[in-house]
């Protein structure tokens, strides 16, 4: 598959953004349209690991299980949910615009971006994300995990007691 034909993030996308992508592009292998967990080496990135978050993905129904949460969405989330399951933690979760980005990656193996409010706090108006989908697949083609980059823009929220 050829990414540049099916995706190209927009030209004022966050730097670290860009970071992810192109080194996303970079563990690629050349037998397999997708590369898997065991390409991304996070020695190689560690700049940009605050802001990473990866879900395992569960099918037959289609789930998603938080496997890592960087410090930065934990501080933002307000609580780290390593292990919780993204629509039990996560009010509205399944008809929400991010489980849509969610399903669309798994289903099409294609990276996702968007722009928009909080998944933990939508009514937060003073903060907006800024994200990128990226699919993993251990065989190259089925995607089992979602390797996910959120940046913050605007206040944080409260911290929840």
């Amino acid at each position: 598959m050829s990414d540049s034909a099916i995706f190209s993030l927009p030209d004022d996308a966050a730097p670290k953004i860009r970071a992810l992508y192109d080194y996303w592009l970079s563990i690629r292998p050349a037998d397999a349209p997708l590369p898997g967990r065991r390409h991304l080496d996070p020695l190689d990135i560690p700049e940009l690991l605050p802001n990473i978050w990866m879900v395992d993905v569960v099918r037959d129904p289609l789930r998603f299980r938080f496997r890592l949460i960087g410090t930065e969405i934990v501080k933002f989330a307000g609580r780290d949910l390593t292990g919780s399951w993204l629509h039990e933690v996560v009010e509205g979760y399944e008809g929400s615009e991010a489980f849509r980005f969610h399903q669309r990656a798994v289903e099409t193996g294609r990276p996702g971006y968007r722009r928009g409010g909080l998944l933990f706090d939508p009514s937060n108006t003073g903060l907006t994300a800024e994200r990128l989908y990226l699919p993993l697949a251990q065989d190259g083609r089925t995607v089992d995990i979602l390797l996910i980059m959120t940046m913050y823009h605007g206040r944080p929220p409260r911290r929840r007691r």
